[in-house]
């Protein structure tokens, strides 16, 4: 019998939730609804000197604002014990309960030992090693040197315990051993154990640590695959060795690349976001603005995020949400980083901008407006406007530079465009235009642009005489659309309140 897919995103709560862990998250959704299984949320807040406030809050507001929710995971960061799915509780600090009875079969099996090495200690040893040029390691080397349950006694051991004296658990790496590794994205590994360090798996102030309890949560969880970022492919041997000892099936592997920074070397931070004037969030942090607030539709976000790292083995670049989901695997995933580009974040958001309902943009630009004082356009009215503006636009907020003349008439004019465009005969020309205009009944645009048209052929007047001045006594500047939908959309009496206005100050 196949084993259900079942994968799991396990971000920390300590702090904003950064764009590569959002990418993270997303890959799981995907391999998920790809093979018909189950997303899982699991707040991983077993250091407890790092937890902030809000941060597990701001992660589930991300994956609901993202469009890629969880089946499974806490139903609200203010309740304990409170889940969505039968494998609860799904923070790390409300089982704890559950991590030392593992720790301690190992300990039974011979696979892990107490340690009572005090910090000071360690410390002097790495110390001491650096100043010989070497690296402090705690494994077969030195164990039985240093102060833990293979050195001492049992006896000893016990009266340590008994007397309350601070200890970690840590695992017994087993020496002279070529651990054989698969990763789904970057194949078969091979690791001497030799190498490897006896990590603690519990910890003096009776928490686990991210080793243990990131294997017995995954194993009581029914993960059947694990689905995490690059930085942790140096603990897969430990991993791998932790699910042997126990006698456990390991769920397959897999390690996403890094996200770089523009440059292309190092990993994506907040202070490039911060230096190059771009989010890394997707919400807003305090004072970083996220992705939601700068603007983005979260379908660009989802889009341009599933093609960092991943292929789709076409030239497609727009995908929604069920064709990712269709197209989705592992396989494609690069082994390398994938640089991330600012531009094409923005290139994504304007092909999803053109793709939207001009109602749900108009509704968008309202609030805008309404921030602005302005309140008396109607919905068709905005809509219209936004209609005309649109295809320039990459943001919502964008609609105010591209065609704030729609909403407020021009308080200046353009210095440039003046002196090229108003001439001695432009006063006079406009004074005759507003005359005719005033007679135009049917003021459609195409009316309007049939009868304007006409009467400059008949007054025998070029087109650069008329039209260029006309746009700037209504705009202030030589820009936007058409400009007879300009005249069409403010209407009559405020097209010739504007020309009248602009003879007056421009005379």
């Amino acid at each position: 019998m196949t084993k259900k897919v079942r994968v799991r995103f396990a971000p920390s709560p300590t702090g904003p939730l950064h764009i590569g862990g959002v990418r993270t998250a997303l890959f799981n959704y995907l391999f998920a609804k790809k093979h018909h299984g189950d997303f899982i949320l699991r707040i991983e807040d077993t250091d407890q000197n790092r937890f902030v406030e809000g941060a597990e809050q701001y992660i589930i507001d991300s994956l609901n604002w993202c469009g890629i929710p969880f089946d499974e995971g806490p139903s609200s960061p203010t309740t304990k014990g409170n889940t969505l799915g039968k494998y609860g509780p799904y923070r790390q600090s409300e089982r704890k309960h559950l991590y030392k009875k593992f720790a301690e079969d190992l300990i039974e099996q011979g696979k892990a030992y107490y340690a009572f090495d005090t910090a000071e200690k360690l410390d002097f040893h790495r110390k001491d090693h650096e100043s010989k040029g070497k690296t402090f390691i705690y494994n077969w080397h030195n164990r039985l040197k240093l102060d833990n349950s293979l050195s001492l006694m049992p006896e000893e051991v016990q009266k340590r315990i008994a007397k309350g004296e601070d200890y970690v658990i840590r695992f017994l790496t087993p020496p002279d051993q070529k651990l054989q590794l698969k990763d789904i994205i970057r194949g078969d590994i091979e690791i001497d154990s030799n190498t490897l360090d006896d990590k603690v798996l519990f910890k003096s102030d009776g928490m686990p640590t991210y080793h243990l309890a990131n294997i017995v949560d995954d194993h009581l969880m029914e993960i059947s695959h694990v689905i995490r970022g690059e930085e942790w492919l140096p603990s897969l041997a430990l991993h791998q060795q932790l699910y042997d000892a126990f006698g456990w099936e390991a769920p397959q592997f897999a390690h996403l690349p890094l996200i770089m920074k523009p440059v292309g070397k190092g990993k994506l931070s907040k202070r490039d976001g911060e230096k190059g004037g771009f989010p890394v969030f997707p919400l807003s942090w305090n004072d970083s603005v996220g992705y939601r607030e700068a603007g983005y539709f979260p379908e660009a976000v989802v889009n341009f995020l599933a093609l960092l790292g991943w292929n789709p083995g076409t030239e497609q670049e727009l995908f929604t949400l069920e064709e990712l989901v269709d197209s989705f695997s592992l396989v494609r995933v690069n082994k390398s980083g994938a640089r991330f580009d600012p531009d094409k974040t923005k290139w994504y958001n304007q092909q999803y901008m053109h793709q939207k309902d001009d109602a749900v943009l108009a509704e968008q630009f309202q609030i805008y407006l309404a921030e602005k004082g302005i309140t008396t356009k109607s919905k068709d009215y905005v809509q219209k406007a936004v209609s005309l503006v649109k295809d320039r636009a990459t943001f919502v907020s964008d609609f105010w530079e591209l065609g704030d003349y729609f909403f407020l008439a021009p308080t200046e004019y353009d210095e440039k465009s003046i002196k090229k465009q108003w001439k001695d005969d432009t006063k006079d020309i406009m004074q005759k235009l507003a005359s005719f205009i005033g007679g135009i009944a049917d003021f459609s645009s195409e009316n309007i642009e049939l009868e304007v048209k006409k009467w400059i052929s008949e007054k025998d007047l070029s087109f650069g005489k008329v039209m260029p001045p006309l746009r700037l006594i209504l705009v202030g500047d030589m820009k936007g659309p058409h400009i007879f939908d300009i005249m069409e959309l403010i209407g009559k009496e405020e097209s010739l309140g504007r020309i009248n206005k602009a003879i007056s100050e421009l005379a």
